[in-house]
């Protein structure tokens, strides 16, 4: 990161109050949907133009992701989606919510696509039903994740599926060429600071 300031040389030391936010995304669990929805709306205050979430996971739970899109979706600002290292099942879905053109992939880094487990346990019926609710949050990402590439809705699914529901990996070339990746690089992040002081 690259920080490039303009300030008075009579000023040695300042504290910038609205620091520009970049949200970093390892886990997907409560507390860190909780985490990353905050930042998403303090990011609106800090003057920044794009907000940049860094991805560097392994997945989680479904439902701490759909709270996740639930922020970027109600962003004025755009996201640029970042993968550094590793964007795994919930991971994944994230990164194709970046903005078109601002979804960024190192060269090294990897995606998995996976289906949704279920988290069911118990009665048979109690089995059913989780089940059913896995089948439907399938649709539901593979569907947004799809909608995102610009690719019809069951294009994942059904490579996924084809795949006889295996872990799919994908390198960040493979990931350009699905549409998932825009960029094969990690961008340099550039806050330009300017601070106007009134010495009367």
């Amino acid at each position: 990161m690259i920080w490039t300031t303009e300030i008075s040389p009579l000023i040695k030391e300042f504290e910038l109050r609205n620091s520009p936010i970049i949200v970093r995304v390892n886990k997907f669990n409560e507390d860190s949907a909780k985490e990353f929805s905050n930042q998403i709306a303090q990011a609106h205050n800090t003057g920044q133009t794009v907000i940049p979430v860094v991805i560097d996971s392994y997945g989680g739970q479904v439902y701490s992701l759909m709270s996740m899109i639930s922020a970027i979706k109600h962003s004025e600002l755009p996201i640029a989606t970042i993968v550094e290292g590793k964007a795994m099942s919930c991971g994944a879905i994230l990164f194709s919510f970046g903005e078109q053109g601002l979804r960024f992939m190192d060269p090294d880094a990897t995606l998995m696509i996976h289906d949704v487990s279920s988290m069911a346990w118990g009665k048979v019926e109690e089995l059913k039903g989780g089940a059913a609710e896995a089948d439907r949050l399938n649709n539901i990402v593979y569907t947004m994740m799809a909608r995102n590439c610009g690719k019809k809705d069951d294009y994942f699914l059904k490579e996924v599926h084809k795949r006889g529901h295996a872990d799919w990996f994908l390198n960040a070339t493979q990931a350009k060429k699905k549409g998932l990746a825009n960029q094969l690089r990690v961008p340099k992040l550039h806050f330009k600071v300017s601070v106007d002081i009134d010495l009367e």
